[in-house]
């Protein structure tokens, strides 16, 4: 265990049977915890399980409908959040929110400073103090910047100095690893381990085990707003449940009938492609190849980075690298060019028109298409492919379920005849009868055609079966490539 100071006995931080509503949508139901101070406990869950949330409850900026939030042994569930924040927990949040017209130093100064309309002015003692805790977290050296002109790691450190100034018994760490490289993950994860070591309670929000498993003591796992598991990162590892929130279930693969992949030069040739939200690192040189008429699956937990690749290929934001298709470079071309081009994305949010019928949204797909010869055995092609959409063709796409939405979504994609078809996350928030509906449909693009297919999927079950090649992305980087089989062999465990 990390730990390696002696914890109190008794918690500082306890929670008890929390749960939260919006509306219909139950986010946190009757979770409970407890953390001592010198302990680190790790919340964990993929997007949308309802960690975030919770911390939101703990720090007030949600209010519960029903449970506790005791801080050393005080009832604080509902109190405004200053009032929390007066009482002893600080909150890191991951996306930096400082004050831009003041220094780095300024910034942590008014940290330090109490909370009253009397004293505006901050004395020596507040200097060096604000001097101190930018040293321990790593900004001595930029203590008279301001913060746009910050790296997006200085950042982080800077949100972590606004939370030592504050001397919280309870620090909440939100998404600590998301855009940091590997070096600075490490870097960071000594700072937090600081909280630790100075007797305070970590609560550390995060999708991904792994990225947490060197760090914390214990860790909780929760899906759709409920509790998984509990233990420590290796014992919530080998649960059951949480394999299946996280892989989907049991892992299987299917090896093509007739491979009908293309030799030579790949079609989508990515090298070294790196990627720039703001200051945050979203792709850290990565490369990938995608041969004519092979199905590759890049899977990986949400945040990795899956749709900024797509987007890049895409040509919907800037990247560095290179990015051919074809033997050309897509730098420059827009995104109507490249689609065009042969390159077709069906993206996660699937971007229907509402208003407009199932057939209307066809029929925009098709409308490059050269002769209404061409779009009619198109479209006969593809309600034989989905049969839902047939009974639905005259259905505003707004009234369809998720599911039949999604299908429509690739149906419009393959309207435009792609060599290239991109699906981003096609499962997400699909029920399993839709799920075995789309797998067929896949199963029968694989095998009877000659497209070419880049699926991003988190559910590896659903990933694996339909793929030649599978690629692991991980905090924005390529960490494993082969073949399904060899996924199921090596990175079972180790893609959590």
């Amino acid at each position: 265990m990390p730990n390696a100071v002696p914890m109190p006995a008794d918690p500082i931080l306890e929670v008890d049977q929390l749960s939260k509503r919006f509306g219909g949508l139950v986010a946190v139901k009757d979770i409970s915890f407890r953390i001592r101070g010198g302990e680190i406990l790790g919340l964990i869950g993929p997007n949308g399980s309802g960690k975030s949330t919770v911390m939101k409850l703990v720090m007030g900026i949600e209010k519960p409908n029903a449970g506790s939030v005791k801080l050393a042994g005080t009832e604080i569930a509902g109190w405004p959040t200053h009032r929390i924040a007066r009482a002893g927990i600080g909150i890191v949040f991951q996306h930096s929110r400082p004050l831009h017209r003041q220094t780095v130093l300024e910034n942590i100064k008014l940290a330090l400073l109490p909370d009253s309309l009397l004293r505006l002015v901050a004395d020596r003692s507040v200097d060096r103090t604000a001097h101190a805790i930018g040293e321990r977290v790593g900004l001595s050296d930029v203590l008279n910047r301001r913060p746009a002109t910050l790296p997006f790691a200085d950042l982080r450190r800077l949100e972590l100095a606004k939370a030592v100034a504050r001397d919280p018994k309870v620090v909440l760490v939100d998404e600590p690893f998301a855009g940091l490289t590997a070096p600075e993950v490490a870097a960071f994860s000594e700072l937090i381990d600081g909280f630790r070591k100075d007797g305070r309670a970590v609560l550390l929000v995060d999708h991904n085990v792994k990225s947490v498993a060197a760090l914390v003591d214990r860790v909780l796992a929760m899906y759709l707003g409920e509790y998984v598991a509990e233990g420590t990162a290796e014992e919530v590892m080998r649960d059951e449940t949480v394999r299946r929130v996280y892989l989907g279930g049991h892992i299987e693969t299917h090896v093509r009938t007739k491979l009908n992949v293309h030799e030579g030069a790949p079609a989508l040739d990515m090298r070294g492609v790196n990627v720039l939200y703001g200051k945050a690192q979203a792709l850290d040189q990565v490369s990938l190849h995608v041969h004519e008429g092979e199905f590759v699956s890049l899977v990986g937990l949400n945040g990795a980075g899956k749709t900024t690749l797509f987007n890049a290929i895409s040509g919907l934001v800037p990247f560095s690298g290179d990015i051919s298709w074809n033997g050309a470079s897509l730098r420059g071309r827009t995104p109507a060019a490249i689609a065009r081009g042969g390159i077709v994305q069906c993206p996660e949010s699937r971007e229907l028109f509402g208003d407009m019928s199932v057939r209307e949204n066809l029929d925009l797909g098709g409308q490059h298409l050269p002769t209404a010869a061409a779009r009619a055995k198109q479209l006969d092609w593809l309600l034989e492919l989905f049969p839902i959409l047939s009974e639905r063709h005259a259905q505003p796409a707004r009234t369809l379920s998720g599911g039949e939405q999604q299908m429509l979504a690739i149906a419009r994609a393959l309207m435009m005849q792609p060599k290239l078809l991109i699906l981003d996350e096609p499962t997400l928030g699909l029920a399993p009868v839709i799920l075995e509906q789309l797998s067929k449909a896949l199963h029968l693009l694989r095998e009877t055609t000659p497209i070419t297919l880049l699926l991003g999927e988190q559910n590896v079950t659903f990933a694996l079966p339909h793929a030649d090649r599978v690629y692991v992305l991980e905090h924005a980087r390529i960490v494993w490539e082969g073949d399904p089989g060899r996924f199921a062999a090596e990175m079972g465990t180790g893609y959590l």
